[in-house]
């Protein structure tokens, strides 16, 4: 089993895992939402990033210990490690951050302290709607800036498009800092497609269309890399070269690649 998608850990599994995996313990899972802007996903306590969540995205915990929860993410079965103390009760969101990033308002006003920097895809509860912002349990957010979650975006390459610029960050899923997988990841689930972490996985989606002529919204694989093509001849991808979110020739960059080791286009694939 894949250890990133398996929700085991050696002390406990999930309970449907029980006679199909060892552990110690087989539990039931936990609900549990993140409650941090940002908050690190690791492969093991205190160890190396593996991804992001965001603010309202919701877990399920199998172990808490010495800080750290042992978790699967909601949005597409991710496992690991959090800090404990980013984790609160479940709550039901009913908008998303919808721009690039925002911030959280202490007070019904964009001139009282802000008191965090949400990125795209944050998922929030609105209680009640004001003149210019909306009132969450966390503070006040603009307006203009939240969408309901029941309204995906339709095209993934305008949501990719909203990152442009943002600086790369191995494992990131935010505006803050993002990946090539993160930002294939965050435009398809913006647009309601179920969509993996990682690109290895993200290779499976959608149908080959290897020798046809690019289209919009097609991806391209490298090992261990994805890009989305804009038109017929450009991708937009977060990439190490740049070490942003950048537009770069298909052609161009499929010979840079290639040129430093990268390998040739492995997958071309169609959603």
């Amino acid at each position: 089993m894949d250890r990133r998608l398996t929700p085991a850990n050696g002390r406990v599994a999930a309970l449907e895992l029980a006679g199909k995996i060892d552990a110690e313990r087989y539990v039931p899972a936990e609900g549990a939402r993140v409650t941090r802007p940002v908050l690190d996903l690791l492969a093991a306590p205190g160890g190396a990033r593996e991804r992001q969540l965001l603010l309202g995205e919701g877990v399920e915990v199998y172990e808490r210990r010495d800080g750290w929860a042992f978790i699967r993410a909601g949005r597409d079965g991710y496992c690991g490690y959090v800090e404990e103390p980013g984790l609160g009760a479940p709550r039901a969101a009913t908008h998303i951050v919808a721009t690039p990033a925002t911030h959280l308002y202490a007070e019904e006003s964009i001139k009282s302290p802000d008191l965090a920097h949400l990125s795209f895809g944050s998922r929030v509860t609105v209680l009640h709607e004001r003149r210019e912002l909306f009132e969450t349990p966390e503070g006040f957010i603009p307006k203009k800036h939240l969408r309901e979650i029941d309204r995906p975006f339709s095209d993934p390459v305008t949501v990719a498009q909203m990152f442009f610029g943002t600086p790369y960050l191995w494992g990131g899923n935010s505006r803050l800092g993002i990946d090539c997988s993160g930002l294939v990841q965050a435009a398809l689930l913006a647009c309601g497609v179920a969509c993996p972490g990682d690109s290895d996985l993200q290779q499976a989606l959608g149908r080959d269309v290897e020798g046809k002529a690019p289209q919009r919204g097609d991806l391209w694989f490298w090992k261990g890399h994805v890009a989305l093509m804009v038109d017929a001849e450009t991708i937009i991808h977060a990439n190490g070269h740049a070490m942003a979110v950048t537009y770069e020739g298909a052609t161009k960059a499929a010979l840079r690649i290639e040129a430093q080791g990268g390998g040739p286009v492995t997958h071309r694939r169609r959603l």
